[in-house]
């Protein structure tokens, strides 16, 4: 069970993830505090380690990762990290879906309801 919640994370990433979920943005706040209430009755995990990385929000059962970019995933180099991480978390199964700050802080409801859309059809 640990193997595929984890998909093999290493215990440095677990202490660095606590870290992470000590010091979260205001936009991953603002969605955690939505996420919690377990959303159509699927949990929800914060900065959770899968493999070689964390990823921002994470439901086990869905195989659903949302993660949650600042301008700083603007960069063009960044940008490609992004997509070669998304690719091999695909490979591996996942879902990935991507907000950004703004997205979420101005727009709450549509990211809400983008969501709760992907979890009718992934369920």
């Amino acid at each position: 069970m640990k193997k595929k919640m984890f998909y093999g994370a290493s215990w440095l990433l677990f202490e660095r993830a606590k870290k992470f979920r000590e010091n979260m943005t205001q936009a991953e706040l603002v969605l955690w505090e939505y996420l919690r209430q377990r959303p159509l009755g699927f949990k929800f995990r914060r900065q959770h380690p899968l493999g070689i990385y964390i990823v921002d929000f994470f439901c086990h059962k869905l195989k659903l990762v949302i993660e949650v970019d600042g301008s700083v995933h603007d960069l063009k180099e960044i940008k490609a990290a992004d997509l070669e991480r998304q690719r091999l978390l695909e490979m591996e199964g996942l879902k990935v879906i991507r907000f950004t700050n703004e997205e979420i802080l101005k727009t709450k409801e549509v990211v809400v309801e983008k969501i709760n859309l992907l979890i009718n059809e992934l369920s």
